[in-house]
């Protein structure tokens, strides 16, 4: 009876693992084209991973510096504007409350696209009056993120500070803590896998975002990873998409890594709060 449930796992799996092995063999394929790599390593060669890293034209160490910079950056504020902005929501009660949370539900049934113009017109405002928030700079691209997902983030985090018992902040404030305290030694201790998941997915979203990031960076040594190799498949660089396998994967083992460093908490942040709050 659960031979059928094997067959679709693995079923699933192939499908899933399949356009892996493909990107894989794409970037070790010598030809440097995709069409090429249907023969799956029946060449190989380490050439595309070196080019990254010698080819002048393929500056791979400073995009992917920029994209860690910018993905952690991102993600520690994320965390903390959204932890402050929950702990104001979920612990006190003041007017306008009611109607900033209705706001930030209200906010996300506006499709991210239709910010874009406006992201860039702000931006070139700014780069007149301050530059180092403006257009071209990698502050302003951090500023955009971290405004863009402080609104879901609120609440996500909120509905997790709320299962935490009030009298936990009581308990503390007797003995003499102050709301600050309250909020960095015991709401956030006890609110962890929730940060570790809101951290995450920002420095992922981060990471894998093209759009905004092509739109605000306008100077090639400030891009991301994302924009850089998209540069590899363009036209002018002559669509080397072996070059550009092997940049995707380079650049998708940090997330890799963390998702198993921070499984146990990934899955207790999204199972608690499936049922908590």
């Amino acid at each position: 009876m659960r031979l059928w449930r094997h067959v679709v796992g693995m079923a699933a799996a192939v499908v899933a693992l399949f356009p892996l092995v493909f990107v894989v063999a794409a970037s070790l394929n010598p030809s440097g084209t995709l069409t090429g790599s249907n023969d799956l390593f029946a060449d190989v060669t380490l050439d595309h991973y070196a080019t990254l890293f010698r080819d002048a034209l393929h500056p791979f160490s400073l995009w992917f510096g920029n994209s860690m910079a910018i993905g952690l950056t991102t993600a520690a504020g994320s965390v903390f504007l959204g932890a402050c902005a929950a702990y104001a929501f979920s612990r006190f009660r003041f007017t306008g409350r009611t109607a900033g949370l209705t706001g930030l539900v209200f906010v996300q049934l506006f499709p991210q696209v239709l910010a874009y113009v406006a992201i860039f017109l702000l931006l070139s405002a700014l780069k007149e009056v301050y530059p180092p928030l403006g257009l071209g700079s990698r502050l302003g691209l951090v500023m955009v993120y971290l405004g863009g997902a402080l609104g879901v983030n609120t609440y996500l985090m909120k509905g997790f500070f709320d299962s935490v018992p009030l009298e936990l902040d009581e308990s503390a404030k007797i003995d003499g803590a102050s709301h600050a305290q309250v909020f960095f030694r015991v709401l956030l201790p006890l609110t962890a896998p929730i940060l570790v998941v809101v951290a995450l997915f920002s420095f992922v979203a981060t990471l894998n975002d093209f759009v905004i990031a092509g739109l605000v960076l306008t100077d090639p040594d400030q891009q991301t990873l994302a924009v850089g190799l998209y540069q590899l498949v363009s036209y002018q660089l002559g669509q080397n998409w072996g070059v550009f396998a092997a940049g995707a994967l380079l650049g998708a083992l940090p997330v890799l890594v963390l998702f198993q460093f921070l499984q146990r908490f990934i899955v207790g942040g999204l199972s608690s709060g499936a049922v908590k709050g």
